[in-house]
């Protein structure tokens, strides 16, 4: 894999996971699948990070799995398993990541590239984006976990209309449906990303990351608290940022979670 294919690039308190194959529409290869653990192993660990964007070259976000590797991926049952096992890891990585994610959708965003932009925690897209799950075209099945994200964030009942006919959404619809969360006119999503990461930096990251896991625990089924929920919640109460946050609300000021408060 070309090292452009797919990369990071680091603005600040910000990171972008780049898909760079605009020739294609930004089809992701096995490489760039498999590419995507390793690229977001180290940022998980960074305290200073507040915001993963994850964005395509060339005015589309991602047409998908490259379907010119579909004859030797799918060439026998054994080679089709570690094939999907390798996007299967790109995408649960990107889930789990510990950070709040935010997809910035532009052009095409299908199959695949949908379930990429369903990993992550908040879809921004720009008008004229056009949406679509499409295994019903192939004869293939969707897998679990991509299937559970689309029903949480669309319902079951539209989940199964996306899923049974494959067909495309445009954005205003993709917005009435739940499918993405703000629907921005032209030339305005690049500044609306960067506003949201800015003011993420203004937050605090401890408050990000503990109710990120919470909301993880949710999705997974848990309804009650449990001992490791409670703690997480009592965890805060010791962190730098609640002393900075209380610190400077008595003061009347803006708080600064940069501060390392001992």
């Amino acid at each position: 894999m070309s090292t452009d294919d797919i990369r990071i690039e680091r603005k600040g308190a910000r990171a972008d996971l780049i898909l760079n194959r605009p020739r294609r529409h930004n089809a992701l290869t096995e490489a760039m699948w498999l590419a995507i653990p390793e690229l977001l192993a180290p940022l998980a660990e960074d305290e200073s990070l507040r915001l993963l964007v994850v964005r395509g070259t060339g005015g589309s976000f991602a047409s998908g799995a490259d379907i010119g590797e579909f004859e030797t991926a799918y060439a026998t049952l054994e080679r089709a398993e570690t094939y999907s096992n390798g996007i299967a890891d790109g995408l649960n990585a990107l889930a789990d990541f510990p950070k709040p994610t935010l997809a910035a959708i532009e052009g095409v965003c299908i199959g695949g590239g949908c379930g990429l932009a369903l990993a992550c925690d908040l879809r921004f897209a720009a008008e004229g984006s056009r949406f679509g799950i499409t295994p019903a075209k192939m004869g293939l099945a969707y897998p679990f976990n991509d299937t559970k994200r689309l029903a949480e964030a669309v319902g079951l009942s539209t989940a199964k209309d996306l899923l049974f006919t494959g067909r495309h959404v445009s954005a205003d619809e993709a917005l009435q449906i739940g499918l993405i969360d703000r629907l921005l006119e032209p030339g305005a999503l690049a500044e609306t990303v960067s506003d949201y990461a800015a003011l993420l930096e203004t937050r605090s990251s401890v408050t990000a990351r503990i109710t990120k896991a919470m909301l993880t625990r949710l999705e997974a089924g848990q309804t009650d608290e449990d001992a490791i929920t409670r703690q997480w919640f009592l965890d805060a109460f010791t962190s730098a940022d609640f002393k900075e946050g209380y610190r400077a609300f008595l003061d009347k000021r803006a708080p600064d979670f940069k501060r390392r408060q001992d």
